[in-house]
């Protein structure tokens, strides 16, 4: 990097701050800085939505499943994601947003307490603050490695520039901020993905190589093969389940941006570009890693420094600085994203259970909360990233697919399947079950077991098992021991009635009552 492409890097970072500044001002109690109020339109959420989705682990781990495997990366990730979410968009999107319209609530997992009882709404929050600490200390490091590519500061002090920057903007601004830096981003991804992928093919064509000419190269020998290795159809169909679940609101941040429309019809409109946004960009985006091989040669083992020598290779300075603003562009958005959704998950689930105090919290002391929650969240985020290498985590990939993917089946089937009349009889022994033997399964695939076999359990199981372990014990213990009352059912009645049009009486957007935390309970 160059001053030019410092001064791109810098300015970036002044817009974001900025953003959230002006943002500030439309923050004035937990539901704006939650929800927006639920007036944020259908296509700020979708775009939202999709950035929020993935961050500079697809420039690091992706990149080096795609520079060894090839189009495995987009067939077992991106799409499975885009299927998901379209699937998700009738099934589970305008219910999400009816939380909010309904039942007056500011966080997804408020409606838990009721849908089954407090500790299996403690349950599964806890687990999921823990998890999500654990993903965003893995996106922290991914793109504080690609820094040091570029810039050979050290691995701890790219955490900490991109950590604290994040932090002043969606700590004062709120989902706001969030969504608002999102369409800033998406627009630098545009710009940077774009001219990354023409770069690649102007190389190619200097090198007197197509693009049906490059797959017949040794370099890239089976790379055109969709399922490939680990990375197989078992793989394939836990990763479309559980991306069903993690990206229609099992990581919580998704569901905010449903939440945040005005209506379920809007909820479900922000679904669908998001999905058609996953189906169509992923492509864009994966061209120069699947040529990788071609251009460059990675020193990492599994490739996942070869989209940065790339482009260092290939693009000018000015848009070498542009695409790593792009680098950071994906990660904060996740990263923001999961700190405003951890920080509604603690002080309107958490923190009223374990205190009278939270439970009695005002406009402006909720506010207050959610904000000093938003920071302790990226800093222990910050703290595990600096560990992400650690022989515990091993390498930023696996933190990211074993035990994000591997844990996500647990601790979202209780919560996304909770919404559907078809599991109404699912109560809580159910859900903390699956949630229990889920966690269990996961121990034991990737632990105990590992000792007693060859090589280890394959990827494929690691991932799956846990999922498939939680979805059959969640809807055979419902009808084992089925647990519906007509509380249970009326909330799953409010959440699954049909009248999803615009300007129906029961999509009006609804503010929910600061520092309340369980308002459903007027039910």
């Amino acid at each position: 990097m160059n001053s030019l492409d410092w001064a791109v890097l810098i300015g970036y970072f002044g817009v974001m701050v900025a953003i959230g500044v002006w943002s500030h001002k439309r923050v004035d109690n937990v539901s704006d800085f939650f929800t927006a109020g639920g007036k944020m339109p259908w296509w700020l959420s979708g775009i939202s939505h999709h950035m929020s989705g993935y961050s500079a682990v697809m420039f690091t781990g992706y990149a080096g499943i795609a520079y060894t495997y090839g189009v495995t990366s987009f067939v077992t990730w991106s799409f499975p994601i885009a299927l998901g979410i379209a699937i998700g968009s009738t099934l589970f999107a305008p219910r999400i947003n009816r939380l909010r319209s309904r039942l007056h609530v500011a966080s997804p997992l408020e409606y838990l307490k009721n849908r089954y009882n407090l500790g299996t709404q403690q349950a599964l929050a806890w687990s999921g603050m823990l998890l999500k600490i654990v993903d965003v200390g893995a996106k922290w490091a991914a793109i504080a490695t690609l820094l040091s590519v570029f810039t050979g500061i050290s691995l701890n002090q790219g955490i900490l520039i991109t950590g604290a920057i994040t932090a002043v903007y969606c700590t004062i601004g709120g989902l706001w901020a969030d969504a608002l830096t999102e369409l800033g981003q998406f627009i630098i991804q545009l710009l940077a993905g774009v001219s990354m992928f023409v770069a690649v093919v102007l190389k190619l064509g200097d090198k007197n190589i197509g693009f049906l000419d490059a797959w017949s190269r040794p370099e890239l020998q089976g790379h055109d093969k969709p399922l490939v290795g680990q990375y197989g159809t078992v793989f394939l169909i836990a990763f479309l389940f559980i991306k069903l679940f993690e990206y229609n609101g099992g990581m919580l941040n998704q569901a905010q941006r449903y939440m945040a429309t005005a209506s379920p019809h809007e909820a479900k409109r922000s679904a669908r570009l998001s999905a058609i946004l996953w189906l169509v960009w992923p492509v864009v985006l994966f061209f120069p890693m699947w040529m990788s091989p071609l251009l460059v040669q990675a020193q990492k083992p599994d490739g996942s420094d070869s989209y940065g020598l790339m482009t260092e290779q290939l693009l000018p300075h000015g848009l070498l600085g542009l695409v790593i603003v792009g680098f950071f562009s994906h990660t904060m958005a996740m990263c923001s994203s999961d700190a405003n959704a951890i920080a509604a998950v603690f002080t309107r689930d958490v923190a009223p259970a374990l205190s009278e105090k939270a439970r009695n919290w005002g406009a402006r002391t909720g506010l207050v909360a959610a904000r000093l929650t938003t920071v302790i969240f990226l800093a222990l985020s910050m703290a595990v990233a600096t560990q992400v290498n650690s022989p515990t985590f091993k390498d930023i990939i696996t933190v990211v697919i074993k035990w994000v993917a591997g844990l996500m089946g647990p601790i979202a089937i209780p919560m996304m399947l909770g919404l559907l009349r078809t599991f109404r009889k699912s109560g809580p022994t159910a859900a903390l079950t699956s949630w229990g033997l889920g966690l269990l399964a996961f121990w034991l695939v990737n632990y105990p077991i590992n000792w007693n076999v060859e090589g280890g359990v394959p990827l494929q199981y690691q991932v799956s098992i846990p999922l498939a372990v939680s979805l059959v014990l969640y809807i055979v213990i419902g009808f084992i021991k089925p647990e519906d009352t007509p509380e249970r059912d009326a909330i799953i009645e409010r959440l699954n009635t049909d009248d999803d049009g615009p300007g129906s009486a029961g999509a009006a957007a609804v503010p929910a009552p600061a520092g309340a935390a369980d308002d459903v309970t007027r039910l």
